[in-house]
């Protein structure tokens, strides 16, 4: 994958591949601090082999230094919060409400970056980002409700977008010097524990479940997290966080599609718009600069090498 156009087909492969997220979770017949516990656990586990075996990457993590690894384990748990809050938040606002709050996380990820790394975004970039957040603002106005304690779960779901983003925007400072696999099988092994200690406070069921849960579980860390959030970090090393929660606003858009191809669910006009106006916003964030012939800012639009021996 030496060219842009590769880079854009791995993007998209990853939001195809984390849009089943949904789709997994209406299945999985579970707590939801065990299906994100399974989700992150499963996905390390995964991983570790790819750890353990590979003499160069356990001499990286004998070469962590103190600080790499506090920018790991804080990764780690920022995302177990990002879950957290957002299941939590479903518990007192409406799904809508939810995911159109967490759908904030590339203006985050833009204030992160301007404030942390002095980035300073391009207009188009601004214009793209706020273009497809009100897309997801239109597929979910509907259902939006700022109401007693929805407004609980709509400041739940408000902080989970920024934890997520901040999630990204750590993972890109760790990953100039750190490999795709230690980061994630430590972010992921750290955000385990941090889950499990919220389920076990909870009290929260972590077994007993159906054929079909671990079905589901098992399809959430292989395919919308190794097949999607794991090749985010992957890519993190080459474009910016913004350029990762930018893509990610294309999953309400795979998550539509996919509910009508497996549950018939019926895309109403409103969802259409909403889905037309994402699209438009994706495309002035990562078109408009590549049609225009500048350097994009994001590391997105170089000539890229993603081939098996520098991946990481």
């Amino acid at each position: 994958m030496k060219n842009t156009p590769a880079v854009y087909a791995a993007l998209f492969l990853g939001v195809l591949a984390i849009s089943t997220s949904a789709i997994f979770v209406k299945f999985a017949d579970a707590p939801s601090s065990a299906i994100a516990f399974y989700r992150l656990g499963i996905s390390a586990l995964v991983l570790l082999p790819f750890l353990l075996f590979s003499r160069k990457r356990l001499r990286e993590v004998r070469s962590l230094s103190r600080k790499q690894f506090l920018l790991i384990a804080f990764s780690g748990i920022l995302l177990g919060i990002h879950y957290v809050m957002w299941f939590e938040s479903l518990r007192y606002t409406s799904i809508a409400s939810s995911v159109v709050l967490v759908c904030l996380q590339p203006l985050f990820s833009l204030i992160f970056a301007l404030i942390l790394f002095r980035e300073i975004p391009r207009k188009s970039s601004v214009v793209g980002c706020l273009v497809a957040i009100f897309g997801c603002f239109i597929i979910g106005m509907a259902d939006f409700r700022i109401s007693g304690m929805a407004l609980f779960g709509d400041i739940l779901a408000f902080l989970a977008a920024g934890g997520v983003a901040l999630y990204f925007i750590t993972g890109q400072k760790v990953r100039e010097s750190t490999g795709a696999v230690t980061y994630s099988v430590f972010s992921y092994g750290i955000g385990t524990a941090f889950l499990l200690i919220y389920a076990l406070i909870r009290g929260d069921a972590l077994a007993g479940f159906s054929a079909g849960t671990w079905a589901a579980l098992f399809g959430l860390a292989f395919i919308a997290t190794i097949g999607g959030q794991f090749l985010f970090n992957l890519l993190l090393k080459r474009v910016s966080a913004t350029a990762v929660t930018m893509s990610i606003l294309g999953e309400p858009v795979g998550t539509c599609i996919l509910a009508y191809l497996i549950f018939g669910d019926v895309v109403s006009l409103q969802q259409f718009v909403g889905i037309c106006v994402i699209l438009t916003g994706l495309a002035i964030y990562f078109l408009w600069p590549a049609l225009k012939g500048a350097d994009h800012g994001d590391k997105f639009l170089r000539n890229l090498d993603l081939s098996v021996d520098e991946k990481e």
